[in-house]
């Protein structure tokens, strides 16, 4: 069977906050013609995007094509999640003419690449294409590493050091994988950080690779679905820092799920956000939140500092108005108590 006569597949990955949701959304409205399916797979006990998914449902991506693999990487777990996932989509009556995998922000994309050689499914899907997302202003800054010019100085000084930190090789590997870089929130990044960003890409990059800019996930679906890549066959030209390795885990990262209840004011929770980012290196927030006489649901995306909110849906009559959120550090910075101790300020400080 010819790689045309397969189902395809695109991969889009990127760092935490990067805005590989929003992407995925666009698609579903323009799909370019192409009835989707979608798979997401998020890091955390709770499932917050693939939620936001279903609710953007429409004819060519109804709520059934989208499924979500929740706390647990896909490429760690192929043969009980991911390959009677992709099973179940190819046998949706109708068939989808193409599949999304949205992956966990903390994903190493190369990994996932391999679980395409199953032979459950090897024969019958191909990945037409990795998409890697990244956020102008935060690689701008270098902020997929704690302290990069540290990190430089131990290269500099000691060659036989693990010099990449866990934020930085995600970043690399991600960079290193892709067919077509998104760059993202380019207005936040300003001229001069877009530049910088994309000398930032350009020098992790194995190869040349197209850098686009997009804004709020607005791209025209010709550019990123129907690369024919054939990702899975053309595995060398993508290096990653885990090539020969064990099988990776999740260790360097964690997730806490904290209940907070009905607010009075949207920006307590900023605030409360913004101390945990400052004071416990939280790299990520989301989830929802109720606000005292409004009967939508307020959504909440937080990467470190930088807290977006808005209101997307009324609360359902049977659903207890009470937020959940999930944070994310990496795993040393993760304390539940003094996490919950900050967020649970918000609902004192209102009475």
């Amino acid at each position: 069977m010819s790689n045309l006569a397969k189902l395809p597949v695109t991969v889009i990955t990127g760092f935490l906050g990067s805005g590989k949701t929003t992407l995925v959304r666009e698609l579903m409205r323009n799909p370019g013609g192409k009835r989707l399916a979608v798979v997401v797979n998020e890091f955390g006990d709770v499932g917050v995007d693939g939620e936001i998914l279903k609710s953007c449902a429409i004819p060519d991506c109804p709520a059934e094509n989208i499924m979500e693999l929740a706390n647990g990487c896909i490429c760690c777990t192929v043969a009980d999640d991911f390959i009677p996932t992709i099973e179940a989509l190819m046998a949706l009556d109708p068939r989808p003419d193409h599949i999304l995998i949205e992956t966990s922000g903390l994903a190493l994309p190369k990994p996932l690449l391999k679980a395409f050689d199953w032979p459950d499914i090897r024969s019958r899907i191909t990945v037409d294409g990795v998409i890697a997302l990244a956020d102008a202003e935060a690689v701008a800054a270098g902020r997929f590493a704690p302290d990069v010019a540290r990190v430089d100085a131990q290269r500099a000084a000691d060659d036989s050091l693990d010099h990449e930190t866990p934020l930085s090789e995600v970043f690399e590997d991600q960079i290193s994988c892709a067919d077509i870089v998104l760059l993202t929130k380019p207005d936040l990044a300003g001229p001069e950080g877009v530049a910088q960003a994309k000398a930032v890409i350009a020098a992790e990059a194995p190869r040349p690779i197209p850098v686009v800019e997009v804004a709020e996930g607005v791209v025209d679906p010709r550019v990123i679905l129907g690369l024919e890549a054939a990702a899975e066959d053309d595995m060398d030209a993508r290096p990653s820092h885990h090539d020969g390795a064990a099988p990776h885990d999740h260790d360097d990262f964690d997730s806490v799920v904290v209940e907070i209840p009905e607010l009075a004011d949207p920006a307590a929770l900023v605030g409360a956000i913004e101390t945990l980012a400052r004071e416990r290196n939280v790299l990520r927030v989301k989830g929802y939140a109720a606000v005292a006489g409004k009967p939508m649901r307020l959504l909440v995306q937080a990467v470190g500092a930088r807290v977006r909110h808005q209101y997307d849906r009324p609360w359902g009559s049977d659903e207890p108005r009470r937020g959940q959120l999930v944070v994310i550090a990496e795993h040393d910075d993760i304390d539940p108590a003094a996490i919950s101790a900050v967020l649970g300020a918000i609902s004192e400080a209102a009475e």
